[in-house]
Order: C-alpha cells, then structure tokens, then sequence
C-alpha cells in the first residue's frame, strides 16, 4: 500500500531557511517561501503534499528538527 503524508509541518521558529528539505526531497514537494518571515528568511513551503511518499529525508537531513511529516494511519 503506497504511503500517504497527512501533513507537513515547518516550524518557523527553529527553521533558518537553508532549504536543505528542499534540495534532498526527490518529489518536489517543498519549495521557498515568496514571503520573507520576521527574522528575515525565506522558509520553505508544501507546495505538493500529495506527492509526499513519506519517505522522512526531509527530517533527517534538517539541521535544525524543523521539519515533521506525519502519515495516514492505516
């Protein structure tokens, strides 16, 4: 059964906007914000979510444990 992300989750204030979940998601699910926060950068976004096969690179690779994406319980 295919695996299926319920959501995905940025936490604004532990992420700093290095876009590394970008670069290493291999479905484009994320890309930068238009927008440039308080602090100054530009966080990623879901553009995608349904093409998210949950496969956690996105939050292994975060420096900063910004990043969550939750699954569909079966």
């Amino acid at each position: 059964m295919t695996r299926k992300a319920k959501q995905i989750s940025i936490d604004a204030k532990l992420c700093k906007g290095c876009h590394i979940c970008i670069s290493v998601c291999p479905h484009d699910v994320l890309k930068k914000s238009d927008d440039v926060d308080d602090r100054g950068y530009f966080l990623p976004v879901v553009v995608d979510l349904e093409s998210c096969k949950v496969c956690h690179i996105c939050e292994m690779e975060c420096p900063d444990f910004a990043i969550s994406v939750e699954e569909y319980e079966e």
